[in-house]
C-alpha cells in the first residue's frame, strides 16, 4: 500500500510517465493499474465516451485474475450504457462529479442510479465499495469514466474509500484525461490513415495491420514472462511494438 509521501510524489511524475505511452490499449492498462494501486482497489474499469454513450472499454479485477493460470487473462465482454442517470458510471459522466459508494448493495432507493448485480452472479464476484470518477480535460470535455472497485485494507480485507482517496483520484483522473486525449487523438490520425491505405486494398491492409500488432503483442509477452523480463521493460516494448505495427504501411 503507498503511503501519502508516495502518492504525492507519484502523482508529479505521472503525467510525464502516462505521456510517454503511445498506444491506447496499453494507456488504459496503465492508467488502471495505477490507479488501483494508488488506493489499493481490487479491481477497476475504463469506460469510454462515444457521443451518447458509454463504452466499457477495459477492465481489470485481481480476484478473478488470481483464478487463471499465471500466462492467462481475463476475457471479458465489451458493452455500452448509455449518459444518464439510470446507471452509475451513466449518471457520474451525465453530472461530472465523482461518486464515492461505501456498498453498492446498500442501494439508496432515493437515488435515480441503481447497480447492476448481474456482473457479480456470473463471474461469482462481489462488488462493495465503488469510487466511480468523470475523465474530463481542462476544457470540462467528458472522455470517459474511471471506476475503482473494492478498497482493501493493510490485511485486504474490503473497506470503503475514503474522503482522501476520493480527492486524491479526481486528482489522478484529470492528469490522464490529458494523456488518454492525447492517445485518442494519435490513434484517429493512425485509423485514417489505414483507411487510405484500405482504399487501394480495401479488403486486406487495415485488417491485416491490426492481426499483425495483435499478433506480435501477445508472442513477445508469452517469450518475455519465460524469460523473466521485467514487467516495466515488458510493458515498454509492448507500446514500441504496438506503435510500430500501426505505422505499418505497405
Amino acid at each position: 500500500m503507498l503511503s501519502e509521501k508516495d502518492k504525492l510524489d507519484a502523482l508529479t511524475r505521472l503525467g510525464i510517465d502516462l505521456n510517454q505511452i503511445q498506444d491506447l490499449d496499453i494507456l488504459m492498462e496503465r492508467i488502471l493499474t495505477i490507479a488501483r494501486r494508488f488506493v489499493n482497489a481490487d479491481a477497476g474499469s475504463i469506460y469510454i465516451r462515444d457521443k451518447g454513450m458509454l463504452h466499457f472499454t477495459y477492465t481489470q479485477n485481481e480476484t478473478l485474475q488470481s483464478r487463471l493460470r499465471e500466462d492467462e487473462k481475463l476475457i471479458y465482454s465489451t458493452f455500452t450504457i448509455p449518459i444518464n442517470e439510470n446507471s452509475i458510471a451513466g449518471y457520474v459522466a451525465q453530472t461530472g462529479q465523482p461518486l464515492n459508494l461505501p456498498d453498492v448493495y446498500q442501494h439508496d432507493p432515493t437515488r435515480p442510479y441503481h447497480f447492476d448485480k448481474e456482473f457479480d452472479m456470473t463471474a461469482r464476484y462481489t462488488t462493495r465499495s465503488v469510487l466511480t470518477i468523470p475523465l474530463q480535460t481542462s476544457k470540462g470535455d467528458l472522455l470517459g469514466v474511471l471506476q475503482i472497485i473494492n478498497a482493501k485494507d493493510e490485511s485486504r480485507q474490503l473497506i470503503s474509500f475514503t474522503a482522501t482517496d476520493e480527492k486524491i483520484m479526481t486528482h489522478f483522473a484529470s492528469i490522464a484525461a490529458v494523456a488518454l486525449a492525447r492517445a485518442q487523438m494519435t490513434r484517429a490520425i493512425i485509423l485514417r490513415m489505414m483507411k487510405m491505405a484500405e482504399m487501394r486494398d480495401p479488403k486486406e491492409t487495415g485488417a491485416h495491420v491490426n492481426r499483425v500488432a495483435g499478433y506480435a503483442v501477445e508472442i513477445y509477452e508469452k517469450w518475455a514472462h519465460r524469460h523473466n523480463v521485467l514487467q516495466a521493460d515488458i510493458d515498454k516494448k509492448r507500446d514500441v511494438l504496438r506503435s510500430i505495427q500501426k505505422r505499418y504501411r505497405d
